[in-house]
């Protein structure tokens, strides 16, 4: 099942959720899923096999289909703010806590979610509209191999397709993300690969850094061995187990 924010145009220029729901007789927790592709596109290994994945441990998922290139930066920010704010807003009808809602990137949708919990609009509690009434914030983040910075460390790629091939010096600074980490952003579980040779598992580390100077609650995993974009990382006999270390996170954060 699918949710479109706006109606009557091309899928492309359509952002929309699918939805993977949990059947409960409680209030399941949900977690956005934001693929990679280097905004040029959505990788699907990390879309319906990860929702799965957080089916088969109680968690309602939602992928978002963000629009990509030729769309620019603010574009994927307000497709996955609007995300946020619908899931927040339907909360009861799909039987999810608005409370334990969380986010999920890989590779530059690492660096969409990222962006998503280090640039919040917090809602207004009187606004018109009943979905600006929400905070955009996730309650916990999970990044796998994820674009952190504009920087030196970024993905070209993902760095051209979001801000074009001259992005200024604001633009640079103000989407890396390790520069506004605060005391405010979620928990966050973060793995990489030291041998990805596309995103440098350096973009980890340095959000790993601004997480612990400011006491932000977070589990970072590397492994020695594995290419970029492993998705579930069924196939690599190291990696595999990630899905096990974040569902255990998840236990400790009581979010599952």
């Amino acid at each position: 099942m699918t949710e479109n924010r706006y109606e009557g145009i091309a899928n492309k220029d359509c952002p929309n959720l699918e939805r993977f729901l949990v059947s409960s007789k409680h209030d399941v927790p949900a977690m956005l899923i934001f693929q990679g592709g280097g905004y040029g596109n959505r990788t699907e290994r990390e879309g319906k096999p990860v929702a799965e994945w957080l089916n088969s441990i109680g968690i309602a998922a939602f992928i978002v289909n963000y629009r990509v290139a030729p769309h620019k930066h603010p574009v994927p920010l307000e497709d996955a703010k609007w995300a946020m704010r619908m899931v927040r807003h339907r909360a009861e009808e799909w039987g999810v806590d608005p409370n334990r809602i969380g986010a999920i990137g890989f590779s530059a949708g690492g660096h969409l979610a990222s962006t998503l919990a280090t640039h919040v609009d917090e809602g207004r509690p009187d606004a018109e509209d009943p979905m600006h009434q929400y905070s955009t914030r996730p309650d916990v983040l999970i990044l796998a191999y994820p674009v952190i910075t504009m920087r030196a460390q970024t993905h070209k790629g993902s760095l051209h397709n979001l801000l074009g091939e001259t992005p200024t010096k604001q633009q640079i600074l103000e989407l890396s993300n390790e520069l506004h980490v605060t005391n405010h952003t979620p928990p966050t579980f973060l793995w990489h690969t030291e041998e990805d040779q596309s995103v440098p598992v350096d973009n980890s580390f340095i959000f790993a850094a601004a997480l612990r100077r400011h006491n932000v609650p977070h589990s970072v995993h590397t492994f020695e061995q594995g290419r970029h974009g492993l998705g579930m990382a069924k196939d690599n006999q190291e990696a595999r187990i990630w899905p096990e270390l974040c569902e255990n996170w998840l236990k400790v954060r009581n979010f599952i």
